[in-house]
């Protein structure tokens, strides 16, 4: 039996003005698995025509050589609006390879590198900035916005809201604008997730 070869949807063409840049945090860059993120980010593309990159990490060093990679050689830096982290931690840090760093080192590390970008944190880990640590991240590296959420995965992924997020910038550039019609739009959900934009 022949098999038929699936045609893409012409009605979703991919926008590429405008790009996510994930960045998942992994026990083993060498283990190839399709991950629960990567098959969002195949629907965001085709349903709502938002492109993405999407790397792994499972180092800090990982982190710091992809991002610096995204920031240096990429022509394209300045059509990625946000950059998607999916990475485990607590309120002030990230965990890689069982490793915690705060977000003041993070910031630290990509110091005046991620001028206009919103950072979006999926709900792998919880975000609870005080105001000073947000200010902190946000005039070190020059970041527009942190976002995140504050309740972590207790068996509700984000994924649904931060597609819902990622495909109303392509909609609208304005930040506040996006996160009040976030908010109309998906009011249960960003209620029980506890939506929060650091800016």
């Amino acid at each position: 039996m022949l098999a038929k070869r699936r045609q893409v949807p012409q009605e979703y063409p991919v926008d590429a003005e405008k790009f996510i840049y994930c960045l998942e945090a992994v026990d083993d860059i060498e283990t190839e698995i399709v991950s629960e993120v990567q098959e969002n980010l195949k629907q965001l593309a085709m349903q709502y025509g938002v492109a993405s990159i999407y790397k792994t990490c499972d180092t800090i060093e990982g982190l710091e050589a992809s991002l610096n990679a995204l920031v240096m050689d990429d022509h394209h830096f300045k059509d990625y609006e946000i950059i998607y982290l999916v990475i485990t931690g607590e309120a002030n840090s990230i965990c890689l390879n069982d490793y915690y760093y705060s977000l003041q080192e993070i910031a630290e590390l990509f110091e005046g590198k991620l001028k206009g970008k919103i950072v979006h944190f999926s709900n792998a880990k919880v975000l609870d900035l005080d105001e000073e640590e947000a200010q902190y991240f946000l005039d070190i590296t020059n970041a527009k916005a942190v976002s995140g959420y504050g309740t972590s995965f207790n068996g509700i992924s984000s994924s649904i809201l931060d597609k819902a997020f990622f495909n109303l910038f392509k909609e609208d550039d304005d930040m506040f604008e996006v996160v009040e019609e976030l908010h109309r739009r998906h009011y249960n959900a960003c209620t029980v997730l506890d939506f929060r934009l650091y800016y």
